[in-house]
Parts: structure tokens; C-alpha cells; sequence
């Protein structure tokens, strides 16, 4: 039979005047000679969707002038410009979402939504009475063998390939079948990893005194960008908490050196911004005072890998952090214009603004033009908008040698070789070492990797990695497993001696999809679809959550090395506590919905404990790195709370078939699902909520 071809042009506008961000994609359609008018809704800042009912045959999106239309995959990323046109064929009539990044890596991707017939009714989430549930288990579990709820504690029999148990009070009905003959304990799995992420400084304070490390200060008023005292002693104290929540690895941020001072916070000013963060790296070799001692490093990985969790370092090689009065002072750099040191105190960095200023007004004070700025890291190693350095672009315009937030630009793509930062070479202590024909990021390379060399650490959190080449990544891939190795060889007695090193990235919008990074020495990247797409519907109840887990269980058998880590909350993004309206039953909800999605999974320190949206400022992120909640969970509704996560989390640890095997949904009522991998099997069960909740 002949079909007719439908096409759709998608024209593009994509100038951006004056590195202006779009209210929203300038995008035409066409099918054929009909305009198709777009309709878009805003997802979060700069992302946009809109929905598409698409007949059979060959779509084509993009400009209709562009000289080579490129194949378009479903779920892949693909670079959005003017020129952008791609083709696509569309098998059955249907619908789409169409998204649209409109920042500073403009991107376009097309994913389904369901078929357009029959159609389906909206899902609406059962609710459960009480009493018990019968449900078949199919081929998962043989009959006559024991099966035990993990949830609730109760066994039984499979009679009659089924079985019959009653949820447990507080379950949000929910049952977590496994053999009762099952093994204590699973092989790792990074598919199946559940990854706690820490702002070190906002979790655990184990040692007071090293709270003003290099004069840094609180500022007696919301704390929003200060140290607040947390540190690698503290997180140690806490490694049995993560343990009990089936915790497999902790990713920590950047606990290396970082800059001494502070900078104006927000658009405003209006609070001083510290490197808390470990992004705004000064010396990459040595450890944070705040942070602890190589003692208490160590103390953390060995105590860490003894209760079988590994350790996960945030890492940047696109840029260190900015300069500050403070570090100026302290290692002689830049100079201040003609007359303007009579401003200053004797401590440049207890200045304070004149009523009329913001905390951005000590920049007046600064000439950026000065030639003592070689005395920084020079123009050979940055790009940055002062003395004699190269200016970098916008990262709109050029997403690897732009600036991001005007942060100086580390030359990674550069082979010319470079001596030391000239600061670097009279700082005590370091650890930095001239090396003959270094480039850039062969210093970095080497920095950031001593640090698996020397303590063992399992992995690296890749941050910003859209804006560094590649091959650049590749390289620290290849030189981090080679410091593993040297590491596990020192250090054979250690239970996580001889296991992989693994890379996972940032790429800030990426979703679960397949992409080329994985090419550049990537094990996995975060998917922050999972946040916006999925955790709002899938936290009400798993009944919503199935077509993710489909799709997500469908794109890791596809691809058996491929890997990806969601999260419902992020210190760049939003936490879902506060996106919910604080709802305690949406976050129990999400603990289902996360813990028992495929793939990795990150827990962002909090969520078990619906951690508060803190003091914001003028920066809208700053809040959602509030110190850790540890008081509230003497609350009995914040207590019951962790109790949920807890089960789900062990569950998930005890089961890598939860993360990485195969998933079916089961016939009949209520919804299940079966989740095999090898020898490993276990069955889902939702009830629903119970009536009185």
C-alpha cells in the first residue's frame, strides 16, 4: 500500500542580539502547506516542550534551506541553530513532545508520548482499603517457593502461581517481593548504584575548629553563601546513616583548596559567596582547611569502603574559581586602582559596602587592567576579562572557550606547555610541581587524578563537561585508571582493591538518552529528565511511573553499556520538597519513584528527611543547599518518613535487578511489576494509598 508522505519543516530563528536569553523558541512548523502552530509550555528556565500529533511518514525538522538534513533518533539530544535540519520517520501515527533548550547549548529533542489510538484514559492512581492483595506472579517465582514482603516482614508460599499478602500500615501499599532464600548480600552494579549527594560543608560538622579556615568569616546574617562547618570528619560520623538508607556511593563536592575569599552573591549582592561548593578551585593539590586533614581523607575512604560505599569526587577542569580581595592580598596579585587602597581595611576581606552599595561595589575598588595580574594564572593558563589575558567569549556563542557566570576559562584545549600559575609557585602549601612540556590540562589531569593515586577515591562527578573538549575528557578517563590501578596495587588489602574506576558527567539537560560522551570515557551522565518528566506524576503512584520505567529499563537492555543517574533534586536546579508545596506524602512518594526506577539513582542529602528550602538571596539556587535537617528527625512524621526511604533504599542495595535487569509490567490488578536480572528476581506491588492518608 502507498502511503502518503507527510513532512514537517521546523524553521528556525535562532540569533540571540546581544547574547540575550529567548523568552522562548523562536520555532515555525509546517506540514506540507499547513502552518503547524506550536503551542509551548516552560519546563524550567530556558527548556520548553510542546506536543505534536504526528500522522505516519517522513517528518522533517529544521530550516528548509539547510544543505544537509541529518537522521533523527527518538530521546537524542541534537544541536538547535538556524542552520539545524533533521529528518525523521514516523512509523505509526502518534503523538510527541518536542523539546526545545534554548540556553547556551541550544539542543532539540523528540520523544513519544503514546500512540494517538486507541486513546487512553488519564491514569488515576488506586486507593487502597486495606485488606489483602492477590497478585500473579508469573514465571518470577516457582511454585511452592517462600516469598517474603520486604516492606511489611511477611512470608508465604506461591500457591497456584500466586500469591496473597496484606501491604503494611504505612507502605503506601506497597509490597517488595523477594526469595526469602534470596543472598544476604548483591554484586555491585553501577546500573543499580544509589548515589548520596553531599555539599560537604551544609551536612556534618565533626570538627569546630577548622569553621574559619583562612579568615573566612559568617556574616551574622542568613549564612546563605558562608562556610557553615561541615566537613570530612563529620560526613565519617555519619557513613552508618548512609549505610542504613542502602547507600552505595557518596558523591562529595570538590574538597580540594579553594578560593580564600568571597565574592558578591547573586544579582544583587546582597550576601557574601564563599567556595563552599568546591567550584572555585585555587589549589587543586591540596586539601580545604574547612574541610579536614589528609587524616581525616583517609579516614573517610577507609571507613567508607569498609561498609561498601565508595566515594565519588566532584571534579572541574573548565575553570577555577575568581579572584577576591582576599586572595589578592594574600598572594600579591592584581593591584587596585590609583587611590583606592584608603577604602580598604587592614583585612581586605572584612570591606564592607556603604549603605548606598551592594557587596558588588568592591570591584570599584579593583584596576583589571593592572599588569601585576600575570601574578594570578596568567594568560597562558585562562582566559579572562583583565590585564593581558585573552578575552573569552560568551559560552552562548562558544560553549567551550566561553565563560560561564564570568568565571576565568582554563585553556584545556591548548597544547602549548605552560610552566606553574605564577601564584602557584610561591603558595605554601602545594603540591603543584613545574612539570617540562605540560600543557593546562595536563597539570589539571595529573592534580585531580593524584587524588585516586593517593587515597583511593572510586570516581569522579564530571562538572561542566559541554564546555571542555572531549578529548580532554578522554585523556582524564585513561589517566584516572591508571592512578585506580596504582592505588589498588598500594593497596591490596582494601575491599575495593582492583575494581573499576567510573566517570560520570554533567551535561547540564541531558536526559536518559544515548549520546557520544560515553565515547569520551564517560560511564554514565545525569538525567535531569528524570526531575522534570517523571518524578511529579511518578510520586502520586508507581501506576504513573510505569512509561518511564518502560522506556528507561527498554534503553539500558538496548544498550548494555549505557547508564544514566536520575534525581528528583539538585543544588542547580530545585528540591522537590519545595517544588511540591512541602507536601511529606508526595515525598514519601518520590522515595518509591526514585528508588525503584532503572538505572542509577541519586539521592540528594535530604530528600529522606524533606530538608527545607533555605535562604535564597538574590540567587534562587543558594536555597536548595540548606544546611542538613538532623533536629527534625525527632519529628515523628519526619522519623516515619526515613523509615520509608530506609526500606526502599535496602531493598534496592539487596536487588540489582531493580537497577539494571529486565522489567515486565504484570497483568491484572493491582499494578506490578517484575524486575530479573540473572538470578535475581523481584516483584512490585501498588495497592494504592491508603483510604485515610
Amino acid at each position: 500500500m502507498h502511503r502518503r508522505t507527510s513532512v514537517c519543516h521546523l524553521a528556525f530563528g535562532l540569533a540571540l542580539p546581544a547574547q540575550l536569553v529567548l523568552a522562548e523558541p523562536t520555532l515555525t512548523a509546517r506540514i506540507g502547506d499547513e502552518p503547524l502552530h506550536l503551542r509551548w509550555s516552560e519546563m524550567q528556565p530556558e527548556r520548553y516542550s510542546t506536543e505534536l500529533a504526528l500522522p505516519a511518514g517522513e517528518l522533517e525538522l529544521g530550516a528548509p534551506d539547510a544543505d544537509n538534513t541529518q537522521p533523527l533518533a527518538l530521546y537524542r539530544k541534537q544541536p538547535l541553530g538556524k542552520d539545524s535540519a533533521y529528518r525523521f520517520n514516523v512509523p505509526a501515527a502518534g503523538n510527541y513532545r518536542l523539546i526545545a533548550d534554548i540556553g547556551e547549548d541550544a539542543s532539540l529533542r523528540l520523544l513519544p508520548i503514546k500512540e494517538a489510538e486507541p486513546s487512553e484514559p488519564s491514569i488515576a492512581c488506586p486507593v487502597w482499603r486495606g485488606g489483602p492483595v492477590t497478585i500473579s506472579v508469573g514465571d518470577v517465582f516457582a511454585e511452592g517457593e517462600r516469598v517474603r514482603d520486604a516492606y511489611g516482614g511477611q512470608t508465604t508460599e506461591v500457591r497456584g502461581g500466586r500469591v496473597t499478602l496484606t501491604p503494611a500500615a504505612g507502605s503506601d501499599g506497597l509490597l517488595l517481593l523477594e526469595a526469602v532464600e534470596a543472598p544476604a548480600t548483591a554484586a555491585h552494579d553501577w546500573r543499580n548504584a544509589t548515589v548520596y549527594f553531599v555539599v560537604t560543608d551544609r551536612f556534618a560538622n565533626g570538627d569546630p575548629t577548622n569553621d574559619n579556615s583562612y579568615g573566612r568569616q559568617p556574616d551574622g546574617k542568613n549564612e546563605i553563601g558562608t562556610f557553615h562547618g561541615g566537613d570530612l570528619k563529620g560526613l565519617t560520623g555519619k557513613l552508618d546513616y548512609l549505610a542504613e538508607l542502602g547507600v552505595s556511593a557518596v558523591w562529595i563536592t570538590a574538597p580540594y583548596e579553594q578560593i580564600h575569599g568571597w565574592v558578591g552573591g547573586g544579582d544583587n549582592g546582597d550576601f557574601r559567596h564563599y567556595g563552599y561548593h568546591g567550584y572555585y578551585a585555587l589549589d587543586f593539590t591540596e586539601l580545604d582547611a574547612n574541610m579536614g586533614s589528609e587524616a581525616d581523607l583517609r579516614e573517610l575512604m577507609t571507613e567508607a569502603h569498609a561498609r561498601g560505599i565508595r566515594v565519588l569526587f566532584d571534579v572541574v577542569m573548565n575553570h577555577p574559581g575568581y579572584s577576591t580581595l582576599a586572595d589578592m592580598q594574600t598572594f600579591g596579585f592584581g593591584g587596585l586602582r590609583d587611590g583606592m587602597a584608603q577604602y580598604l581595611p587592614e583585612r581586605w576581606a572584612d570591606w564592607q559596602p556603604e549603605p548606598y552599595e551592594n557587596l558588588h561595589a568592591y570591584h570599584n575598588l579593583v584596576d583589571y587592567q593592572h599588569p601585576d595580574w600575570v601574578r594570578w594564572w596568567g594568560k597562558e593558563w585562562v582566559r579572562a576579562g583583565l590585564g593581558d589575558y585573552d578575552q573569552p567569549p560568551s559560552a552562548v556563542v562558544d560553549p567551550v572557550k566561553g565563560s560561564l557566570s564570568f568565571l576565568p576559562d582554563f585553556k584545556t584545549e591548548s597544547d602549548q606547555p605552560v610552566g606553574l600559575p605564577a601564584f602557584l609557585q610561591h603558595k605554601q602549601p602545594t603540591g603543584a610541581t613545574a612539570r617540562e612540556g605540560y600543557r593546562v590540562r595536563d597539570y589539571l589531569i595529573e592534580w585531580l587524578t593524584d587524588w585516586v593515586r593517593e587515597y583511593g577515591v572510586d570516581g569522579f562527578r564530571v562538572d561542566t563537561v559541554k564546555h571542555v573538549e572531549p578529548n580532554a575528557w578522554a585523556e582524564l578517563r585513561k589517566a584516572a585508571d591508571r592512578a585506580r590501578a596504582d592505588w589498588s596495587a598500594a593497596n591490596p588489602d582494601d575491599p575495593f582493591a582492583g575494581t573499576p574506576f567510573w566517570m560520570v558527567g554533567e551535561v547540564f539537560g541531558h536526559g536518559p538518552e544515548t549520546s557520544m560522551y560515553r565515547e569520551n570515557g564517560f560511564d554514565a551522565l545525569i538525567n535531569f529528565a528524570f526531575q522534570t518528566e517523571a518524578a511529579p506524576a511518578a510520586s502520586e503512584c508507581l501506576t504513573k511511573a510505569e512509561p518511564t520505567y518502560a522506556d528507561y529499563a527498554r534503553l539500558l537492555a538496548e544498550h548494555p553499556e549505557h547508564n544514566f543517574m536520575s534525581y528528583a533534586s539538585s543544588h542547580d536546579t530545585a528540591l522537590f520538597f519545595q517544588q511540591t508545596g512541602e507536601s511529606l506524602g508526595k515525598q514519601r512518594g518520590l522515595a518509591n519513584a526514585l528508588l525503584l526506577a532503572p538505572g542509577a539513582v541519586q539521592i540528594f542529602y535530604g530528600d529522606e528527611t524533606a530538608r527545607p528550602f533555605g535562604p535564597t538571596g538574590s540567587d534562587p539556587f543558594q536555597g536548595t543547599r540548606s544546611s542538613m535537617n538532623w533536629a527534625e528527625q525527632s519529628q515523628p512524621e519526619i522519623s516515619e518518613l526515613l523509615r520509608h526511604w530506609r526500606v526502599l533504599g535496602q531493598f534496592r542495595a539487596r536487588h540489582p535487578a531493580i537497577g539494571a535487569g529486565r522489567h515486565e509490567r504484570l497483568p491484572g490488578q493491582p499494578y506490578a511489576f517484575s524486575r530479573t536480572l540473572s538470578d535475581d528476581r523481584v516483584i512490585v506491588v501498588q495497592a494504592g494509598a491508603s483510604a485515610d492518608q
